[in-house]
């Protein structure tokens, strides 16, 4: 290990590639705008310096003198096993510091500290990302939210849920998952613009909307359609949420806005069969979603219900946070790691190695294992990331064939 602290590195991100311009040249300029950029960024290194933090304050530096697993970690600190994803993904956060190294033997990772990490400026970090753009709050407040129940989440005195769905922090989502916020935001933009011009032929459009939450991907498509002269188009538009809260919430604005548009509102719970919740018998022509199906429970179960409730050449098409590269830490998932419902999946090593958020073989792998055709993910994650590692939202989108041959392994 070598002596002394680190030094906090200061911030200053490169510059914009301008092949990225060109990349997203079909896509509004805000999907990428230099404000965002600049957040994005800072939202990565506030995270780096929010893992340090947490480290300390649960004494997992301290262990780390020697080489430890996060299992390891664990045992010696006390914690709940469940805890265990959420301290390999604090230690791997920081691995791209210097302060910290991995090795991995017989399929078990382990870590060990090389230096002492540099102490965090919390305050400044969130002074500089306000400066940046003042949407960057709601982040800043569920980031730090989630982080100070950490410790209690680790021995077990409270669950993520619990801390994270209460009925005071409701506003910190309502906040986050909000068109201001434009962190969140760029995830809604992908999936509506793919699905416009995918569908634009189609004269009639039913749409079938999963985990809605409180509105704002809805908003950004019926924007979006409105502006490309489609919202005619659409003769039946089921927005599903479980939430009871959020579900009202996003029918009250949305009907104030869009009046005359044949909108319908219904829960859905993707982890069961979508044909006992939604109307027997009926199809769409779009099934649309933004950061949901990485939480199925069984992915290509939650897959399978998509398509069957598909039209025949209709489309399946995700907003989703994408993963650049396996294994490659994204700081949103720090407010995630907690929860249950995020943690607690079927894995698979081809489909999807880790919970969380997936990367774009592991989509298309899943996609087309679940009977789906013609399968893309825009914009081109694939060439992005090799300029740009932290361009992290992306859409996934397949069709029905009209005569489903696929083998559902």
């Amino acid at each position: 290990m070598d002596l002394g602290p680190a030094e906090a590195p200061a911030f200053n991100p490169q510059p914009r590639d301008p092949r990225l311009a060109d990349w997203l040249k079909d896509y509004p300029p805000l999907l990428f705008s230099e404000r965002l950029y600049q957040s994005v960024e800072l939202m990565e290194r506030y995270s780096i310096d929010l893992s340090i933090d947490l480290l300390g304050r649960l004494d997992v530096i301290d262990q780390l003198h020697d080489w430890r697993s996060a299992h390891e970690l664990c045992q010696a600190l006390s914690f709940q096993s469940r805890f265990r994803s959420a301290v390999t993904w604090l230690v791997e956060r920081v691995i791209e510091t210097g302060c910290v190294e991995a090795r991995t033997t017989r399929n078990n990772r382990s870590y060990r500290l090389r230096r002492v990490p540099w102490l965090p400026d919390l305050a400044r970090l969130r002074g500089i990302g306000l400066e940046i753009d003042p949407g960057n709050s709601p982040t800043f407040a569920l980031l730090d939210k989630a982080a100070s129940v950490y410790p209690a989440v680790a021995r077990g005195e409270k669950s993520g849920e619990q801390e994270l769905f209460g009925t005071e922090t409701i506003p910190l989502w309502l906040n986050y998952f909000h068109n201001d916020n434009l962190t969140y935001a760029v995830n809604n933009w992908p999936g509506v613009v793919f699905a416009a011009h995918r569908l634009s032929s189609r004269p009639r459009l039913r749409i079938l909307e999963v985990g809605a939450g409180a509105g704002s991907a809805s908003g950004i498509l019926l924007r979006w359609f409105d502006e490309q002269g489609l919202l005619t188009n659409i003769k039946r538009y089921l927005i599903t949420e479980p939430n009871a809260f959020f579900r009202r919430r996003g029918q009250r604005e949305l009907s104030k806005q869009f009046p005359d548009v044949p909108l319908e509102w219904q829960a859905l719970d993707i982890n069961l069969p979508w044909r006992n919740q939604v109307i027997a018998g009926d199809e769409f022509d779009l099934i649309y979603g933004v950061n949901v199906l990485h939480v199925a429970k069984d992915l290509l179960f939650s897959l399978g219900q998509a398509r069957d409730a598909l039209a025949d050449d209709g489309w399946l098409v995700i907003g989703e946070c994408v993963r650049p590269y396996v294994d490659q830490p994204i700081y949103a998932e720090l407010m995630f790691q907690i929860l249950d419902s995020f943690t607690d999946v079927i894995t698979d090593p081809k489909i999807r190695p880790n919970s969380g958020f997936l990367n774009t073989d592991h989509w298309r792998r899943a996609f087309t294992r679940a009977g789906f055709e013609r399968v893309e993910v825009t914009p081109d994650i694939d060439r992005i990331r090799d300029i740009y590692p932290h361009f992290f939202t992306g859409a996934i989108s397949g069709c029905r064939p009209a005569t489903i041959n696929a083998q559902i392994e």
